[in-house]
């Protein structure tokens, strides 16, 4: 006669209990990390185990937890170097562009600096052909003329003051004698109407 095991039912209770909290954890580490690469979050054991709220013990000795983060962590790293990969290329692409300006500057530069040279020289040229036609003496006459010059328009400076001040003299001269005048005309316009000529006596009608 066989004695029924009374501690089955409860030992397959606690099987399933321990299976669905597997499987809660197992979601929650998936869940994690597809949140950690949509962020792009470096995905470490240390890290999946603190967001899923589960213990690092099992996640290393869980083959399915083990396998799902050491997956997650090869695909994380492929995609860290493509975009490395990407960003160096990126950036040797702009270093080579900028070297290809500066290129094409300083090429600009150097033809600048040979109209520049080309110019100086026809001046500096022009120079020589003005220092040959004027002379010692030509610039001495030039310096001669000059003063001579400077010194008619010092004297023609004076010359218009002294002109300027007769002016308003006579123009003071002219409002006196004007005004004298209307004092003797005054007392003359007073005695002729005071004394007026003899009236001749009317011709006979």
């Amino acid at each position: 006669m066989t004695i029924p095991n009374q501690g089955t039912p409860r030992t397959m209770a606690a099987n399933q209990a321990r299976q669905q909290s597997t499987r809660d954890k197992l979601e929650r580490i998936e869940a994690t990390l597809r949140t950690m690469r949509r962020e792009r979050t470096p995905i470490t054991y240390p890290a999946v185990a603190r967001r899923a709220s589960v213990s690092r013990t099992f996640l290393y000795q869980n083959t399915d937890a083990k396998n799902l983060v050491t997956t997650a962590i090869a695909a994380n790293g492929d995609q860290r170097r493509r975009t490395q990969a990407a960003h160096d290329a990126h950036v040797e692409a702009s270093w080579h562009q900028r070297a290809l300006n500066a290129e094409d500057a300083l090429k600009a530069a150097y033809a600048e600096i040979d109209t520049q040279r080309e110019r100086i020289g026809i001046l500096l040229g022009q120079i020589r052909d003005l220092q040959a036609e004027y002379t010692e003496g030509t610039a001495q006459r030039l310096a001669e003329e000059n003063t001579t010059l400077k010194q008619r328009v010092r004297q023609l400076t004076e010359d218009n003051r002294a002109l300027e001040q007769k002016l308003q003299a006579a123009r003071s001269n002219n409002r006196f004698l004007d005004k004298r005048l209307a004092d003797l005309e005054a007392p003359l316009l007073d005695t002729q109407l005071n004394h007026p000529t003899n009236a001749r006596p009317l011709p006979d009608q």
